[in-house]
Order: structure tokens, then C-alpha cells, then sequence
């Protein structure tokens, strides 16, 4: 066997990774991965050194893969590509070109937005615009809902004077949890916020939901927390840190917004999620603390295969549980006629994002579109519990 290619019992002429990696136009590190994903698997491996070979038969494959990856496609979806027929594995590869265009228009609009939003915070830009920032009023409600399946309630949401929060618990005391996290923040209301300086909103959010955070006993860490679980219901942060006690992690996701004057603080942890509808469409403007989402970031996941994976309650981050205490913090410039949405995984994991965008577009008032929201939810099966805030400004 020479240094390039060589025989292997019942094998026939192997090439070794190297080479083969030459007439695939695939690196070495990328075969390896894809070796361990399933998707390329070698035709032979030593069992003494590890060396892998592969078949010449396998270089069809191969550069499919490498044309699908030059795509874009997820490995994923690559690998059920492969699996597929030359017919079907085209008509798959033209379903999957139609989704990306539509996701690059959606992309588009995001930039769109947040052009606006950082033109907005640009005293040099904002001159050449006709409207200037100043206290806007705001109307809001919120609502919650046990679901259809779950025997406990675990969500927690809020309206108030100034702050609209969601929370979704977790463990054996997530009701507590969640509760827990958005009566922290509450405290905010009575403060003068008209005379704080808008940077420092996030930090006031932050300081007060790390109260909670430390409030429920840690778990041992573990790379992910699993939300979802069945919890107690009743009580606060204390009870919620008590029903860790049995090795399983309690805790709860939150996602808030603090309103002065025409100014939104943001915190965000977890995967509970907030919305803005503009006239330009829906933007989500959180981004999911879950291991389903680094997987999705990552390409090793689709969004249409999101919902359905089996740690799709996996959370990176959240207060309590274990995890680190790292919210997403932000400032948002309101313009009048926009409508905001918190909302739980219970909303999301059911209702498609056009059917939330036509739920807050036609209901006339925040009470009517939350009550909308949570009908979609029981229409879809709630198996979820579900809370959800909806807040216009004028």
C-alpha cells in the first residue's frame, strides 16, 4: 500500500483521506466531521490508527455534498438529499432554493428594520426626519393560559404602568420561578424613570432580575437546562429554590421591556421571545438561549426541524436552574403606531409567525390581540401553557 491509495480486504482500491479529500474538493477536518454526523461514512477504518479510507465510489457523494454545502444547505437536510433518488434529491434541492429566497426577503425586511432602529439613535439622521421623539402613551394587556395538556400552570405575564414582561418556569418549582421573576421587576414601577438617563433602563432590569436569579438555588451544571418540566404552582422565589432540592433544575425563562418616553429597555433570557409589527411586517427582536437554536445558528439544523427535535427544551441560559446569569440587554426607540408582543414558547412552538402577524394586525385593541393569540394556541392543541403581553404606543 502506498501513501496515496491502497487495498483492504473486500474493500477493493481504497483512497486514503488526504486524497480523497483532493478529488472531492473536501477538506480532511470537513470529511472527519462528516464521518461523525453519519454523512460520509469511510469505507474502511484501522483499528489500530484510526486512519480513514474511502472507496472511489464514494466521490459522487462526496462532491454532492460539497455543492449542497456551497448552497448553504444544513447538513441536515444534506444528508436526506443524499438519501434521496436523483429526481426527488432535485425536486428537494429546488424546495430548498424557494425557502431561501423567501428567508432572504425576510432577512431583508430585518435589515430594513434595523437600519431604522440605529438611524433613529443617530442625533446626525434623526434631524432629517419628521418625527421627534417624545413621551408616547402606551395601552397593553396580557394573558395567560394553561393549555390543553399540561396539569400545571408554569407561565407568568404582566402589563403594567411601565413594564411588560413574560416568564415560562421550569422543574419542580417553575410556576414559582416564573412568578417570581417578573414580581423582581415590578419594583420598577415606582420609580422616576422619565429622569434616568435611557442607558441606564437595561441595568436597572438586569440588577432586578438577577435578585431572582439568585434567589433560586443553582442545580449542578449540566451543559443544558431543561425547560418544560412539571412544577408545583404557588408560592415565590423561595419554594421555587426548596423544589430544586430533588436534583432536578428549577428555574425560569424571562423577557421584559421598561417604557420611558419614547424608549424601551430590553431584557431577554431564554426562549421566551419579543416581537415589533411595523408597518414593513413582524420582527422578532430576541434571540433563543437554546441548544436547538445554536444548532440552527451552527447549520446542523433546519427551523423546520427545530420544533420537532427532541432537546427543543434545552436551554442555555435562563435564571435559576444552574445556568449563567447572562441576559440579552438593548435599548429600542418607539416610534407612535407600533405594537409590541412578549410571548411564551407556548405561542411560538404552535402558531406560524404570518399567523401572529395577522392575529396583532387585525385585532383593534392589546386585550382583543392577546385574546387572539391564546385562542390560536387552543386551536393548534395548546401543549403548552402559554403567556403572552401586547402593547401599543401612540
Amino acid at each position: 500500500m502506498d501513501a496515496e491509495h491502497g487495498g483492504h480486504g473486500g474493500h477493493g482500491e481504497l483512497l486514503t483521506i488526504g486524497a480523497f479529500a483532493r478529488a472531492s474538493r473536501l477538506s480532511p477536518k470537513a470529511l472527519r466531521l462528516y464521518d461523525e454526523l453519519g454523512l460520509l461514512t469511510p469505507a474502511h477504518v484501522d483499528p489500530h490508527s484510526g486512519y480513514r479510507h474511502y472507496a472511489p465510489a464514494q466521490l459522487e457523494r462526496a462532491r454532492l455534498v460539497a455543492w449542497l454545502r456551497r448552497l448553504g444547505m444544513p447538513l441536515a437536510r444534506i444528508r436526506e438529499v443524499c438519501e434521496l433518488a436523483p429526481g426527488p434529491a432535485a425536486r428537494a434541492v429546488a424546495a430548498y432554493w424557494e425557502r431561501v429566497e423567501s428567508e432572504v426577503a425576510a432577512r431583508r425586511d430585518l435589515a430594513a428594520f434595523l437600519v431604522d432602529q440605529l438611524t433613529r439613535k443617530d442625533p446626525a439622521m434623526t434631524d432629517q426626519h419628521p418625527y421627534t421623539a417624545g413621551p408616547l402613551a402606551m395601552r397593553c394587556a396580557a394573558l395567560t393560559d394553561q393549555g390543553l395538556v399540561r396539569t400545571v400552570h408554569q407561565d407568568a405575564a404582566y402589563a403594567g404602568r411601565h413594564l411588560l414582561a413574560v416568564a415560562d418556569g421550569y422543574g419542580p418549582g417553575g410556576g414559582p420561578a416564573a412568578t417570581a421573576a417578573i414580581e423582581a421587576l415590578k419594583a420598577l414601577e415606582d420609580q422616576d424613570l422619565a429622569a434616568l438617563p435611557a442607558a441606564d433602563l437595561p441595568g436597572m432590569l438586569a440588577d432586578a432580575a438577577l435578585s431572582a436569579h439568585r434567589a433560586t438555588t443553582p442545580a449542578p451544571g449540566r451543559p443544558g437546562v431543561r425547560a418544560g418540566a412539571s412544577g408545583t404552582g404557588g408560592g415565590g422565589a423561595s419554594e421555587a429554590a426548596a423544589g430544586a432540592g430533588d436534583g432536578e433544575a428549577t428555574g425560569s425563562t424571562l423577557t421584559a421591556l421598561l417604557h420611558s418616553g419614547s424608549r424601551l429597555a430590553l431584557l431577554h433570557i431564554g426562549d421566551s421571545r419579543a416581537y415589533v409589527l411595523r408597518d414593513s411586517g413582524l420582527f422578532r427582536i430576541t434571540h433563543d438561549h437554546s441548544v436547538v437554536q445554536a444548532l440552527v445558528d451552527e447549520g446542523r439544523l433546519t427551523p423546520e426541524e427545530a420544533p420537532s427535535h427532541p432537546d427543543r427544551a434545552l436551554l442555555l441560559r435562563s435564571l435559576g436552574g444552574g445556568a449563567d446569569f447572562a441576559p440579552d440587554l438593548d435599548v429600542l426607540d418607539v416610534r407612535p403606531g407600533e405594537r409590541y408582543l412578549l410571548c411564551t414558547d407556548g405561542l411560538t412552538g404552535v402558531v406560524p409567525p404570518e399567523a401572529i402577524q395577522a392575529a396583532l394586525t387585525e385585532a383593534a385593541t392589546p386585550q382583543q390581540a392577546v385574546t387572539a393569540l391564546v385562542r390560536l394556541t387552543r386551536e393548534a392543541g395548546a401543549p403548552d401553557n402559554v403567556g403572552c403581553v401586547v402593547a401599543d404606543f401612540a
